[in-house]
């Protein structure tokens, strides 16, 4: 049903409550007055959902949103058979968001009853702890990007908002993303399409990504534009440059701005007509080999003014990162950062073929790029950051274990924000307001309150990422190892991330190393 349709019945029936029982009492049809108070009652709880603004859900369906919480309470032996279970909800299961939902609003984070996975079913992981605890300060679990080849390194958090753009999400989330990055400390990657007002209203620390319709730094014809970029990029609130080769959802895939929703201010961020579908193309035009992409990140970094730069990439063909690995070694050229997109990572929209087929998995291909960049001498020039259904301290430290430096998360901070999974992103009808352009839905989203919930959910989760490293002897994200994370492959096999990770034999070089400097 429509939103406005669902909102004005609303009203409508409250109104005609109220009217029916107020004339038969008057006619002398009903005797119970206690009915009038409950029919007023309704209308003003009615109008308060309406005008609060803690919950977008019951501000964009008073009331009706209601039942929507009261199904939430409903005792967990009657809801195993009408509802999903605690585990069974995809992608994340009810308890995953529950817990983000807890920790974004600083209430208890503890469970009753013990686990519910099934410990001895292939698949389930833990950690190794050890009988002599350490402590870990949450403050200094932060890593430093940028190599000798970059003026001006960040201190980055191991937890930042992934990449989302204005126009996939609103501007009343995009603001409170923001403003939660500049409350905790962490950085808010801006996605490909620009960077908005909404991205610098409240300072939070940027990560300005650039995908291949170069929005925010192109031409009118399209191509890359050195002068908009510097422009853009002198921004304070810019500490780094992504250059987005692919992405996990869709891999290999580009995308198209529709008319419609290419309003005059989107056009204004992203450079480009207003009223006009505008392609995202699948590849660059600024390079078309790894040796053009390495002179190209140089020049990104030369025209920043020496900020960190990298690129991110959903791994399809090994062969090919591992020539871009040798590029870099001819050259000289080293990135300050690669962010691995798993194939698990989510997306507005995308063909259900592209999500469910291309691209490799997240600890395939951080075991792929880690090993690659070791071999090759690489990995103390290049920080890693992981991204791909990354929500809890122990998604952290799995990551970690892999080899990674920090990572990144886009529908937990999405969670944080009061997505409830509606699984309505593609739609223009996100019921919260999260990933909407529609303003009686994004109005719902209350920047004050939400930017303070995204702060608590990094907060908290990145405590309990220091709680576990404690756990498990890790006095720093360096120390996190492979060897101390277990995964059952079978019932009875188990094996840890070294043993399923690690190579099994030194890597071949697939290349002859060229001769000739580019």
């Amino acid at each position: 049903m429509n939103h406005r349709i669902a909102r004005w019945a609303v009203y409508f029936l409250c109104l005609l409550l109220d009217a029916s029982v107020a004339a038969s009492l008057y006619r002398g049809y009903l005797t119970g007055w206690f009915l009038l108070p409950v029919a007023v009652g309704i209308t003003l709880l009615t109008l308060y959902d309406r005008l609060q603004g803690k919950h977008a859900l019951l501000r964009n369906y008073p009331l009706l949103g209601r039942l929507r919480y009261l199904l939430e309470q409903i005792r967990p032996e009657m809801r195993q058979y009408f509802f999903e279970s605690d585990t069974d909800g995809r992608p994340f299961s009810r308890r995953q968001r529950a817990v983000v939902y807890q920790r974004a609003k600083d209430v208890k984070q503890t469970v009753a009853f013990g686990a519910l996975d099934n410990m001895y079913e292939p698949g389930y992981e833990w950690a190794a702890h050890t009988a002599f605890p350490t402590k870990v300060k949450a403050e200094d679990l932060r890593v430093n990007i940028g190599n000798a080849q970059c003026d001006h390194p960040y201190s980055a958090s191991l937890l930042n908002v992934s990449a989302m753009s204005y126009g996939a999400l609103s501007k009343t989330a995009i603001a409170s993303l923001n403003g939660g990055a500049q409350i905790g400390g962490f950085a808010h990657n801006t996605g490909e399409g620009g960077i908005s007002p909404y991205h610098l209203q409240h300072g939070g620390d940027l990560i300005w990504q650039i995908g291949t319709g170069y929005f925010g730094c192109r031409d009118e014809k399209g191509n890359f534009s050195p002068e908009t970029f510097t422009t853009a990029a002198a921004a304070p609130s810019v500490k780094m440059i992504e250059l987005k080769l692919s992405q996990g959802a869709k891999p290999g895939k580009g995308g198209v701005l529709p008319a419609a929703k290419n309003t005059p201010e989107i056009a204004a961020i992203r450079n480009v007509k207003a009223g006009v579908s505008v392609l995202s193309p699948a590849a660059h035009t600024a390079f078309t080999n790894e040796y053009e992409m390495l002179a190209f990140i140089q020049q990104l970094r030369q025209l920043s003014g020496g900020k960190p730069v990298g690129f991110k990439l959903c791994i399809g063909r090994a062969d090919e990162f591992e020539r871009i690995c040798m590029a870099m070694v001819n050259t000289g050229i080293y990135p300050d950062f690669i962010t691995v997109d798993g194939a698990e990572g989510g997306t507005g929209a995308a063909p259900l073929e592209f999500t469910d087929s291309i691209g490799m998995p997240l600890y395939d291909a951080l075991a792929l790029v880690i090993n690659l960049l070791r071999h090759y001498k690489l990995k103390q020039h290049v920080r890693i950051m992981a991204s791909g259904k990354v929500i809890t301290g122990f998604d952290i430290m799995k990551v970690l274990a892999m080899g990674a430096d920090a990572c990144y998360s886009a529908r937990g901070m999405m969670l944080a924000l009061g997505c409830i999974q509606a699984l309505q992103c593609d739609s223009g009808s996100c019921p919260v307001g999260v990933a909407t352009q529609e303003p009686t839905l994004y109005q719902g989203v209350n920047v004050a309150d939400k930017r303070v919930r995204v702060a608590n959910y990094h907060r908290n989760t990145i405590a309990a990422l220091a709680e576990l490293m404690g756990a498990c002897g890790f006095a720093s994200a360096e120390k996190v190892s492979p060897a101390a994370l277990y995964r059952r492959v079978t019932r009875t096999d188990i094996r840890s991330y070294e043993e399923i990770y690690a190579p099994k034999q030194p890597l071949a070089v697939s290349y002859q190393l060229l001769e000739a400097k580019s």
